[in-house]
Formats: C-alpha cells, structure tokens, sequence
C-alpha cells in the first residue's frame, strides 16, 4: 500500500510539473515560464545559407606575414629591394648583397618557419624568393575561419535577440542560418553579413587626394570613401579621403561598445573600449600623431577622421557618423561580437510568411486530432474499458510531450508535429502487448488482480528493449541531423520516454486504483 501511494504521489508531481510547464503556451501572461517554441516552417522568418570566403582569411594571414617581414628586415637593418604580397597567397622577395641575404634567410629560418620556400635562385649575390604556405597550413586557416565566423555570427544573432536560432557549419565553408519570428530581414542580413574589421589608419596628408580620386594614387597609400546621407535632401555624399594603408590599430583589441547620445548635438554614437594593450597603442599612436587627422575605418569606409588634439589614455574612443539608434545599435553589436575573419556571400536566401506557418499548424494540429481520434475509438471498441484506460494515458502522454519541448526550450518544427502524430500511434502499441498478455492470462483461470500483475510483469522487458533501441535511433537523427530531422528526433525522443511513462507506471496505477480500491471482480478486456 506504502509503495502504491509514493507511485501515486510520484506521477501527480509529474502531471502537475507538466500543466506548469504546458499552461504558458496557451496563455503567456499566467507565469514566466517560457512558452514552447515555434520552428521557422511555423511562425516564419529568415532562411539564410552563407559561404565563408576562405581564401581572403589566407590572403589576410599572406598580408599580415608581409608586414612582420618588412619589419624584422628593417629591425635587423637588411636590405631588400621589393618584398610585396602577390597573387593573394604569395609573397616575392628580392634581396641584394651577401650581408643582408644571410640576414634574411635568418630571419626567414627562425621567425618564420610555417613558411615554404616554393622557389629559390641566387644570381651576382642577388636572391630571389617566392614564399607561400603548405597546403596544411592553409588549410587550417580556412577550417578556423569558418569555426570563428560560426560563433562570430552566433554572438550577433544572439545580441540581436532572435528566439531559438539554428546556426551550424554546413559543408567546409557555409554556414546555415535560420531566423524564426525574424520580421526585419534586411537588417538581420546586414547585421550578420557586415565583416565588421575596424582599423586605425591616419590620413597621408603629403599627396593630393584629387590626384588619388583620379587614379594615381601613390604606394603605401588607399583610397576610401566616407558615405553620409543628408537628412534634409536625402542625398548622398561621398568624401574621399587617402590613408596610409598600414593600420596602427585594429578592433581585436576591442572590450566593449556601446551606444550613447551626444550631450551637444543629441544624436547617437558609439563608444568603444580597448583592453589594457590596446589602450597603450591607443595612447601611444595619439601622442606620436598630435595634430594629425585619424580616421575610423570600419569595412573599408571611413567613419570620421578627426585631428588629434592631444595625447588620448585611458583606452575609449567615440565612433560618430550622423547615425540613427538603431544603426548605432546594430554597429555596436558587430563591435562587441567581433570582426569576421574573412567576408560572406549569401548563397541561398528564402522568407517564411507567419501565414504560411499557421496554415502548417492548422494543417499539422488537424492531422494530430484526426490520428489521434481514431486511435482512441479503437482502443475503447475493442479493449472496452481497459482501452479507455489507456485512451486517458495517451492524452496525459501528449501533455508530457508538450511539457518537455518547454521545459527544455526545444523547438517544435513541421517534422515535429509529424513525430507527435507518429507517438500517437506508438503510445497505444505498449498498452496493445499488456492487455494481450492480461487476456491471455485470465483465460488461464487467472484472478483479475494476478492476471494484470503477470500482464504487466512479463510486457515490461519487452516495452523496454523495443523503446530503447527507438530512442538509440532518434538521439541518433537528432545528433546528425539537419534542422526538419532534428526536429522530428526531439518529438520522437520525448514520445518515446512519455509512452513508457504513462504505460508502465500511469496504466497501472489505474488499474491498481480498481482492483484494490473499488476491488473489482471482472476486468472489461
């Protein structure tokens, strides 16, 4: 009687966890619990497939390598008489004289070492080199680029503030995106396609831009663009403006960024703070560079270019550009989830209108009540009452159901309605083997109460054997799976563990409530 009543108590605590957890969907004001989920075939939003453009993350580590060369060259006091980056992935090397050819390939052999010599010649103590990366190498690079624009655009959705986005690597290079409930697709696209590389370049106030504007401009230098656009007329302006090419600073060094209101003008800017090594480049380049224009350069646009005043610590700065707040909260939110390392292009893009998801729902919860209907006219015409005992363990079966994809904040997809509907079935098939076996064991001449013990008794191991290798199979979909799969995997998975539930423990303890309460004589089987 004793383990009667903890069996009772135990599945009332379930039920009621379940009604707690299932009751906000239906009514998202009652408590604040979070509701169940809509997948993007449901409530619509944004289907995005990006490709990660692997080969300038190569190109930017060329580039980069380049640069330290150069430097090392100049620290060593060696020579060279062109070293530049070529086709991208290449870097040419010329260098004059036996003194500084030994310094090179010094340099080379101990600071650069994941370089391969792909060429050599040596002519009148003239060397002559092409450089390049192994195929390795290179492919490392690319594997890390696609594994941190991953998680570079994770922070940005997340920032954003979309519910339950499905983000993962699809292929080598693209990266799959689905927004659900996302209205605003345009800017969801710009806030995760914008590279987001801010740089610290001065102004090469020595050259004439109007040259540079008409095609000469000069080596070392680039020339960018600042965009405004007028509020009054709403017209856009260009100004040109020609940088040194090296930048003195990049926003790796970024902690922070945040949107503020200027006091003077009342508009909006974004305020940025640099780590404890970047707030001393920070200072360090100010105070070099006092009177000399700065310009904010975020993807190859300039921002703004002011002059510096005087010497800047404490590692802050201001980004302005006449922004509206929500441009200087998008802005801020790239800042703070980092640069890509390489660019993206969007490959496929496809809209889910929130009409088109309720006709899915509709059409889904309609197919679940139909199936779900016949199954239990079924189990009540041909077990009688012991069906009707299990017509009521399937509804509590769909509540329990329900009650996990909240719980655990699963996402309910189309597939997903498909796998309720498939558990509707499967639900009833272990009170099917229980109640063959009580048959068959009251026509041995078996009381009611022994013939519903050995009918329990001998179906469990079966019941368990046959779920448990259909949970192996739905951990499985769902483990390596794409979206609609994984979806069906997770109704599938808490179907299976509810059905065993509610007819192994919930199915009996009805029938004990009957035998040993109401201490029936004859079983409607």
């Amino acid at each position: 009687m004793k383990m009667h009543m903890g069996k009772m108590a135990a599945v009332i605590i379930v039920l009621l966890a379940a009604v707690i957890y299932t009751l906000p969907t239906f009514n998202p004001g009652l408590w604040p619990h979070k509701k169940i989920n809509l997948g993007l075939d449901l409530q619509g939003g944004m289907h995005l497939v990006l490709e990660v453009q692997t080969e300038k993350a190569v190109e930017g580590v060329i580039e980069r390598m380049t640069y330290e060369l150069k430097n090392n060259m100049k620290s060593s006091q060696a020579r060279y008489v062109t070293l530049d980056q070529i086709e991208g992935k290449k870097i040419s090397v010329v260098v004059e004289g036996k003194e500084h050819i030994d310094k090179f390939e010094k340099i080379l052999n101990d600071d650069f070492k994941e370089l391969r010599i792909q060429s050599r010649s040596v002519e009148s103590d003239k060397l002559t080199m092409l450089l390049d990366l192994p195929e390795k190498e290179v492919a490392h690079i690319q594997k890390l680029a696609v594994d941190q624009a991953l998680e570079t655009i994770r922070n940005r959705v997340d920032q954003f503030g979309v519910s339950e986005p499905d983000i993962r690597i699809q292929g080598e290079n693209r990266i799959l995106i689905q927004l659900p409930g996302i209205k605003d697709t345009q800017r969801a696209k710009d806030l995760i396609g914008k590279t987001a590389l801010l740089e610290f370049k001065l102004v090469d106030e020595t050259h004439d831009v109007d040259a540079a504007v008409k095609g000469s401009v000069p080596p070392g230098s680039e020339l960018l663009y600042e965009v405004r656009e007028d509020p009054q007329t709403r017209r856009v302006v260009r100004t040109p403006y020609l940088l040194l090419k090296r930048a003195l600073l990049n926003g790796s060094y970024l902690t922070d960024a945040n949107v503020q209101i200027d006091s003077q003008y009342n508009e909006p800017y974004v305020s940025i703070k640099f780590d404890k090594k970047g707030a001393q480049i920070f200072e360090k380049i100010t105070e070099e560079n006092v009177k000399k224009r700065l310009a904010i350069v975020l993807d190859q646009k300039v921002y703004s270019a002011p002059v510096i005043q005087e010497r800047i610590g404490g590692g802050e700065a201001r980004i302005t550009g006449r922004f509206t707040t929500e441009e200087a909260r998008d802005l801020a939110i790239v800042l703070r989830a980092g640069a890509l390392p390489a660019p993206v292009t969007i490959l496929e893009e496809r809209t889910v209108g929130p009409s088109l998801g309720t006709d899915s729902i509709q059409q889904g919860l309609l197919a679940g009540a139909i199936g779900g209907i016949l199954v239990v006219l079924f189990m009540a015409l041909y077990y009688r009452g012991s069906g009707l005992i299990a017509d009521i363990a399937l509804i509590f079966n769909i509540l329990l159901i329900a009650a996990g994809l909240a719980a655990f904040q699963a996402t309910l997809t189309l597939p997903g309605i498909a796998g309720i509907v498939l558990t509707i079935g499967m639900a009833v098939d272990a009170n099917v083997l229980i109640f063959e076996r009580i048959r068959e064991e009251s026509r041995g001449g078996k009381t009611p109460r022994a013939a519903v013990d050995a009918g329990f008794e001998m179906a469990t191991w079966t019941i368990l054997d046959s779920n448990i290798t259909t949970l192996i199979a739905a951990l499985v979909l769902f483990q390596f799976g794409t979206g609609p799969i994984k979806g069906f995997a997770v109704t599938l998975s808490l179907g299976v563990i509810s059905s065993v539930f509610t007819a192994l423990v919930l199915t009996r303890l009805i029938f004990d409530y009957f035998l040993i309460n109401r201490k029936i004589t004859r079983l409607s089987i």
